[in-house]
């Protein structure tokens, strides 16, 4: 990374990279200690092995995630790296980790990445720092340095922090403190910011982002941010995490309104049967998944419907589990991500009753990729013969163009795959749209051939 303050006149001693687990709302936070550090004029890169400091961002939301920050800690400590442990488990286990592990030199919460700088500086003084606030209460706005990297074409835009909801599995709002919402200016800003350093699509991401606004509204006003940021000079916006009950007849109309808003409907349902959405203390939301499924695909017939499933979940029993596969046949998502429900201490759902067992809950798992996948398959094989516009984002060792159509968000769903005439330079294309016409799909990717730059 290169220093960008040039006020900034002697270089720091050390030099920082960053190793990042979890979420792309921890991306963010590593993108802004990544731009605070470089303001402050500290060498920043990626070279782990040619960096004395790392800072590992990472992940508490369950189980695995830990496990694999936990090994790149213990990786980078036995390198001999200045550690510094930023992100959900620090902010989660802010005690432990430090006498689990002393050779950690630095903690920094949830709540206080804004604070690199000044942690990184006590390290290199010998202090041990635990820089972690008891409630995660900042949120960066566009003021506060953010470095997005330029050989990408997407960015996420984070237009809150934070949760007020208490569902019983999940254990973000003690990460990650209650909901703090942006104004809508300062999206905005920041958004215009993100489209004149070239990016393509932005993608809006919070805990819940149907709840945007909330608290400094007085209501849900998702809609009034869209309508303004509608009128940002980016081809796409993806909005993330749209839970049923906010995605109100003005939200929809936002949708159909705008030229730049696509039709991704990311919801995250968790499961369909009112007893066990009882249970994830989400009751409020069975009687809105059939009607809202309904409703969207009504009024906007090029909607894409994504949603995330938990299985195993304590008490899901059989009869649970068959209303959700009906569910599923019903409705014909086009992507599900499907989880195990994973026990996390601090959640009430951690002591619930009759708990699934381990082999029952990876096969309800497998069932379940199952029949998506030729759900999937048939709803990409409707693209066979159209064209269809897409982002052309790298190229394969095979020389093919890799990119996206608004239908496959990025990291979670497929790609289109693209082949292009033999005497053109692969490398003009990558960051721009081109017309594409689709000749072949399978369960996951759509495959075809470029007609036209756009």
């Amino acid at each position: 990374m290169k220093q960008n303050n040039q006020n900034v006149k002697d270089k720091k001693i050390s030099k920082v990279a960053f190793s990042h687990v979890g979420c792309e709302k921890n991306l963010v936070d590593t993108e802004h200690m990544q731009g605070l550090l470089d303001k402050e004029g500290y060498e920043v890169g990626n070279d782990i092995e040619d960096a004395n400091v790392v800072v590992v961002n990472t992940c508490s939301f369950i189980e695995t995630a830990r496990e694999e920050s936990i090994r790149k800690i213990i990786e980078f400590t036995k390198q001999g790296k200045e550690v510094i442990v930023a992100g959900c488990m620090a902010q989660h286990f802010k005690e432990e980790l430090l006498k689990e592990i002393p050779e950690i030199k630095g903690l920094v919460g949830t709540g206080d990445y804004q604070k690199i700088a000044k942690v990184i500086n006590r390290v290199e003084r010998g202090e041990i720092v635990n820089e972690v606030s008891k409630i995660p209460e900042f949120i960066a706005d566009e003021k506060i340095p953010r470095f997005v990297d330029k050989n990408k074409f997407v960015a996420y835009l984070r237009i809150a922090e934070g949760c007020d909801y208490k569902c019983a599995f999940c254990i973000i709002p003690k990460l990650r403190g209650p909901q703090r919402s942006r104004d809508i200016e300062s999206i905005v800003s920041e958004a215009k910011n993100l489209a004149a350093q070239g990016i393509q699509e932005i993608i809006l991401i919070s805990q819940i982002t149907t709840n945007y606004g909330q608290d400094i509204y007085g209501k849900p006003s998702l809609a009034r941010l869209l309508k303004e940021l509608s009128k940002v000079s980016v081809p796409w916006i993806r909005i993330h995490y749209a839970y049923p009950t906010g995605l109100t007849d003005e939200v929809i109309k936002a949708f159909k309104d705008s030229n730049n808003i696509v039709p991704y409907f990311d919801l995250p349902l968790q499961h369909s049967h009112p007893d066990v959405l009882k249970s994830m203390n989400r009751p409020w939301q069975a009687s809105l998944n059939e009607s809202i499924l309904s409703q969207i695909r009504e009024q906007i017939p090029s909607a894409v419907l994504r949603t995330s499933l938990i299985v195993g979940f304590p008490g899901e029993n059989q009869k649970h589990f068959q209303h959700l596969l009906d569910f599923l046949h019903r409705h014909e998502f086009d992507h599900v991500g499907v989880f195990i429900f994973s026990p996390e201490e601090g959640t009430s759902a951690f002591d619930l009753p009759n708990r699934v067992p381990s082999e029952v809950a990876d096969a309800r798992k497998d069932n379940i990729i199952s029949i998506q996948q030729n759900i999937s398959k048939k709803k990409n094989q409707l693209y066979v013969g159209t064209t269809i516009k897409v982002l052309v984002e790298k190229i394969s060792e095979n020389k093919e163009l890799i990119g996206r159509s608004y239908n496959f968000a990025p990291e979670i769903d497929g790609n289109v795959i693209l082949s292009i005439k033999n005497n053109e330079d692969e490398k003009n294309y990558i960051g721009k749209f081109v017309e594409a016409n689709i000749c072949f799909a399978d369960e996951y990717d759509l495959y075809g051939e470029v007609i036209k730059a756009l």
